[in-house]
Formats: structure tokens, sequence, C-alpha cells
């Protein structure tokens, strides 16, 4: 049911995708306040609660809606899990800022490429160099990929293995929202509650994100440049300090032959198909950090090998999970 639940939510999220504001998000960032408000009152301990209540609290109540609906019929869990993963998973969540910026860049319309990645990660990026355009809206454009695809496809598919549902994908989802939440609330407003709930959810999230983000980059490699894709992945590996994010970037500077930054921290973009109402925590390019030394400086051509290469790592896990599928239904 899995590989139908995740086939039929990206079709459908390829034919409408949801609007950049839209109720979904609204609620999210509502939810994320009402708790920081009612369970927050300034204890070391106060975060943890509020971060188990918005993000676990929702997985389990997901989960027990498709238990319910389960013992009405497999069809009415079916179509719960499609419901909960077009809300969660989806390129066009955030692909339309990457395309514009592409099509931008490669008729040669450099200022409004700059105002789109402005726009999109919510920093000044009118004095960014050619090659850092391009580095930045790559980094960003691959981390997106991730958070809004593959992390939230993993978490789904391994939790619903073990008859979990979508609860995968709601924990996946409001951790990584939780997370750049926190983070941009707590970079704008200085407060020491802020502070805490910005680290008790990053904590979190890079736990929960800890295997998602290795299946991903592994992914890379498979589909790309094995040889580059693998000794990049090492060399970060063995960087102190190395992140989820980073390892994700050293894999896709391998795969695609190209210099791309190691360390990234959340982006603008919030949640579901978000508007910015939160302020962009940003990433920090170090150019090269992660790639190999004869790795190409960043050009347009990347940003469609770029493309090519999450389109083909999307069609390899879906041919995978196709299989296991297709293997438990003969079993």
């Amino acid at each position: 049911m899995s590989f139908l639940a995740v086939a039929i939510a990206l079709l459908i999220e390829q034919l409408k995708p949801l609007p950049r504001s839209n109720p979904v998000h609204a609620a999210m960032a509502g939810w994320m306040r009402w708790a920081g408000q009612n369970f927050n009152a300034g204890r070391d301990h106060d975060a943890s609660v509020v971060w188990l209540v918005t993000v676990p609290v929702p997985a389990l109540f997901a989960l027990a809606i498709h238990v319910a609906l389960g013992q009405l019929g497999a069809a009415l869990a079916l179509a719960w899990d499609v419901a909960v993963l077009y809300l969660t998973l989806g390129f066009r969540q955030f692909s339309h800022f990457f395309t514009d910026i592409q099509l931008a860049l490669e008729r040669g319309d450099e200022m409004h490429a700059r105002s789109l990645l402005q726009e999109w990660r919510g920093l000044d990026a009118t004095d960014l160099p050619r090659d850092e355009l391009l580095r930045q809206t790559m980094e960003h454009a691959l981390l997106a990929a991730h958070r809004h695809v593959f992390g939230v496809f993993f978490c789904y598919v391994l939790l619903a293995a073990v008859g979990c549902g979508p609860a995968g994908a709601v924990l996946y989802r409001l951790a990584e929202f939780a997370h750049r939440h926190w983070a941009s609330r707590a970079n704008r407003m200085g407060l020491a509650q802020e502070d805490h709930l910005m680290q008790v959810s990053a904590r979190c999230f890079n736990v929960i994100d800890h295997v998602p983000a290795r299946l991903t980059a592994v992914g890379f490699a498979i589909v790309g440049n094995f040889e580059e894709t693998v000794n990049g992945m090492r060399r970060q590996a063995a960087l102190l300090g190395a992140t989820n994010e980073s390892l994700i970037l050293a894999a896709a500077a391998g795969a695609v032959g190209v210099q791309l930054g190691d360390a990234a921290r959340p982006e603008v973009d919030l949640g579901s198909a978000s508007a910015p109402d939160d302020a962009d925590s940003g990433i920090e390019s170090l150019a090269g950090a992660g790639s190999s030394s004869g790795a190409a400086v960043p050009g347009v051509e990347h940003l469609r090998s770029l493309v090519g290469l999450v389109w083909r790592s999307v069609v390899l896990w879906m041919l995978l999970l196709g299989l296991l599928t297709l293997a438990k239904w003969a079993g």
C-alpha cells in the first residue's frame, strides 16, 4: 500500500500542487505558536514538552485515524495515507523557485535570478558573484528536495512497514518545520525561551533525519558518479562537526561533479508550500569543501544535471519500493 500511496500522492501533487499560502501551513505555524505559549514557561525541560506536544502527538493522531479507517476498509486507509502524503511530500512545494531561477539564468537575466533567490531564501543576493548565486541555488534546491521529498518518503515507508501508516510522514514534516520555525524565532526575537526551543528542535530533527539523509546520499551515489560520491561522503564524514545536510551536499557534489559547500542551515520555505513568514536562517556555503579537487565550478548546465539527479533518485527508490511491494504480494 505504501507504493500506491506515494505514487498517487506524487501524481496529484504534480497535477494540482498546494498554493504557496495555504491553510495547512498557517495551521502548522499556529500550532507551534500555541504550544510555545501554553507549554513553555522558561524552564529547561519545557522546550522538550513543547516539542513532544507539537511533533509526536499529531503523528500519533495520524496513526490512530489510519488504524480506525483500516478497520472499515483498506481503501479508506489508503485514501488517508494519500491525503497526508499530499500535504507533506512533493516537489511543487518548492520547485517553482528553482525552475524560475534556472530559466532566468538561461536567458542571462541574473538580476531577476537574484531577486528570486532573495525571495526564496529571504537574504540579500544583490552582490553575490555568479558562481555563488549558482552554488546557493543548487545547495538550497538539494536540501529542499531532501526535506520535502526524500526525507518524508523514507520516514513514511520505514514506519509504514511496521504498521504506523502515515505517522512517519507527519513526524518528519513537523520535526523539520519545528526546527526552522524555532530557529527563525530565536534569531529574530533573541529570547532565552526561544533559544531553548531552537536547540531541542534542532537536536530532535537531526536524530530523525539521520537515516533519511544517508539514504538520500546513497541514492545519489547509485544514480550519479558512484566513486566520486562515495569519496565525497567519506571526506565529509571524517570532518569534525559534519552534519546531515553537509553529507547530502557532499554526495550531490560528487554525483554531479560540481563544487558545493559542506554546511547548511535551515531554509526560508516553511513547511508545505510555505509562505516566508519566518525569518531565514540562511545557508553558509563553503566553496568546494565537500567536493573533489577536480570538481567543476557551478554553471547553468549543472542546474539541469541536478534536476536529472533528483528525478533519477526518485525513480530508483520508487522502483525499489515497487519491487518490494510485488515481492510481498507474491509471498
